[in-house]
């Protein structure tokens, strides 16, 4: 089956823009002519792909051909690279990441790789336990997850384990834990948390004080270092990677609030098993030089496929 470029085209501005009037602006079209477009890609296809909400989202088959169109597009820009006149033009690479491995170890475990193999980065950054779904729904070419099984067509291979430790700044631990934490002082003391999907903290309160979200005070704080700096400067307390806190700990910028119970979160490369020889060069790269920094706890080294 041939697809319409026009047709695809139509199907993946929607799907960027959320909705038919932006992305006949994208496309420079009436909003009637992207709906035709994209119901006779539906037609050939005999499927529906795009449930019409605001914005509108993929159906199931619909998220199948926007990773079949991610990955052909990366596929033919990497071929126009190797037959062009400069066989070293950059690979542009869509990835998936959390925020904690951006602000710790992504750059100086892989910076050099990039710089030799000139990639492109455009990141997407969200939490950990949703990155996958980037690649799911085809908006990421690979992605770093807490999800150990790779869904159908890619692979998933381990990265080592982020360990986390539970700290405050020394102020706000005499404040609200003078006497070590108990149930009763947690729920009266701030936790900072990146967004409403970061369970690092509920996790762990839950577990071990059986305090549900909505139980204590909650700050939300984007980004691997203003997140910490909320916490140094005695907002609150939350999970901070181990790979910030030699100079903290040591300094007594921060106490740890839990010494004994520190959390592993394990970490994977998800990408097509499908790739372009770059690409499969690059997650190559990756899955070898991530563990150097991270390490390897409670992370099974046997790669998964789907």
């Amino acid at each position: 089956m041939r697809l319409d470029p026009k047709q695809t085209e139509a199907f993946s501005a929607v799907i960027q823009t959320g909705s038919f009037e932006q992305a006949a602006k994208k496309l420079h079209l009436t909003p009637s002519a992207v709906s035709q477009r994209v119901r006779a890609l539906e037609s050939s296809l005999g499927s529906p792909l795009l449930v019409r909400s605001r914005p509108c989202r993929p159906t199931a088959v619909g998220q199948r051909l926007l990773q079949h169109l991610k990955r052909a597009r990366m596929l033919e820009a990497e071929l126009k690279a190797d037959l062009a006149e400069h066989s070293d033009a950059p690979l542009a690479v869509v990835i998936a990441v959390n925020a904690d491995s951006l602000g710790t170890w992504f750059f100086p475990a892989l910076a050099q790789l990039l710089i030799e193999e000139r990639v492109l980065l455009d990141l997407i950054v969200e939490d950990q336990d949703h990155t996958y779904s980037l690649l799911e729904t085809g908006l990421a070419i690979a992605c770093i997850s807490t999800e150990p099984k790779p869904m159908r067509g890619c692979t998933a291979q381990p990265l080592g384990s982020m360990r986390y430790r539970l700290v405050a700044s020394v102020d706000f631990q005499r404040r609200y834990f003078p006497n070590g934490m108990t149930r009763e002082a947690a729920r009266k003391a701030p936790v900072v948390a990146y967004t409403r999907k970061d369970a690092l903290q509920s996790s762990f309160l839950l577990q071990n004080f059986g305090l549900p979200e909505g139980a204590y005070p909650c700050h939300y704080v984007p980004g691997t270092e203003p997140r910490f700096n909320a916490i140094r400067y005695g907002l609150g307390y939350g999970m901070v990677p181990e790979l910030l806190l030699e100079e903290a700990l040591a300094g007594g910028e921060v106490v740890d609030l839990a010494p004994r119970q520190p959390l592993d979160v394990p970490l994977y490369w998800h990408t097509w098993k499908v790739q372009s020889p770059r690409m499969e060069y690059l997650s190559h790269k990756v899955v070898e030089a991530a563990p150097r920094i991270l390490g390897t706890r409670s992370v099974v080294a046997a790669t998964q496929q789907g």
